[in-house]
């Protein structure tokens, strides 16, 4: 009978141990939300593309709006200017943006604008997106906020 005391104690013991271990997964937050919270802040992607330069500053802001400020310089010298607005949220795995405001007009109801790109971490300073609809990897450095594009 003394046996069976001890083992029927060892098992409670077990399953409080196992009770208290599976609370602190679920209070430990995920993955995706610390990267959520990584991807807040200013981003710097720049890129070049049949000698046209393009240099786009991505602000993701904590309420979930985000603003994109691109300079785009032509091989003839030109430069023009863009502005962009909209929301933005990360699924833990894709970061995905709702343009609301297109160069500072909303978009067309027939092709309200989408971006989703698979988010990787190469460093809490830089993250490369994968659009594996369009088959496009792009890339991203954290700057200051203020940089301009």
């Amino acid at each position: 009978m003394r046996t069976s005391w001890s083992v029927i104690a060892i098992l409670a013991a077990l399953v409080v141990l196992a009770s208290a271990f599976q609370g602190a997964l679920r209070s430990t937050p995920d993955a995706g939300e610390d990267d959520g919270e990584l991807l807040q802040g200013t981003w710097l992607r720049e890129y070049s593309d049949q000698g046209t330069t393009i240099r786009r500053v991505l602000d993701l802001e904590p309420s979930g709006a985000f603003h994109e400020a691109v300079r785009v310089v032509q091989p003839s010298g030109g430069v023009a200017r863009f502005a962009h607005e909209g929301t933005w949220h990360y699924d833990g795995t894709n970061l995905k943006r709702h343009y609301t405001l297109v160069n500072g007009k909303p978009p067309s109801r027939l092709n309200v604008p989408f971006a989703t790109f698979q988010v990787t971490f190469d460093s809490p300073n830089e993250f490369t997106g994968v659009d594996h609809v369009h088959k496009v990897e792009v890339r991203y450095e954290r700057v200051p906020a203020g940089t301009e594009p």
